[in-house]
């Protein structure tokens, strides 16, 4: 049986330290679904499409990888799609704390979901999607803390 993990998150945009969560858990798991939140009340720097083209063609060589958007409760996704496990990277103990009550919650509305936590290497702690935005607003180069061969200024 395959064994598939759902990673949520907004991904605006998707940055080095989530490449780096995708790639530990693909030693954990057959396929992940990267799953684009999207909030229709929320403006954010990438659209929801462009948002999933960039992971798209970050990912566009393996198979392993599928990306979709979503705009129901994680747990309700996950049930939809028949994956028991959603990922979620830990920079830091406040990122700890926010994950634990969110898993708990989702433990009680959907006990099937179990959340696998996944601690982000100690040189990747800093990179944020807040950061790049801020970065991209003030007219810096986020280069450095995204992932390879993306051009963030194709997607905007």
């Amino acid at each position: 049986m395959e064994r598939r993990a759902l990673f949520p998150g907004s991904f605006d945009p998707f940055t080095l330290g989530h490449k780096v969560v995708v790639d530990q858990a693909l030693e954990l798991f057959d396929r992940i679904v990267i799953a684009v939140g999207v909030n229709s009340e929320k403006r954010g720097l990438m659209t929801a499409e462009n948002r999933v083209r960039l992971i798209r063609d970050l990912y566009k060589d393996n198979h392993r990888i599928e990306v979709r958007t979503y705009t129901e409760l994680t747990g309700a996704f996950c049930r939809e799609l028949g994956i028991r496990f959603i990922l979620r990277g830990l920079r830091n103990n406040v990122d700890f704390e926010y994950e634990r009550n969110i898993a708990q919650v989702n433990q009680t509305l959907f006990p099937e979901v179990e959340t696998i936590l996944l601690f982000t290497p100690a040189k990747y702690v800093a990179i944020s999607s807040s950061v790049i935005r801020e970065l991209v607003t003030f007219g810096g180069d986020p280069t450095p803390l995204m992932p390879q061969n993306i051009n963030i200024k194709d997607y905007l």
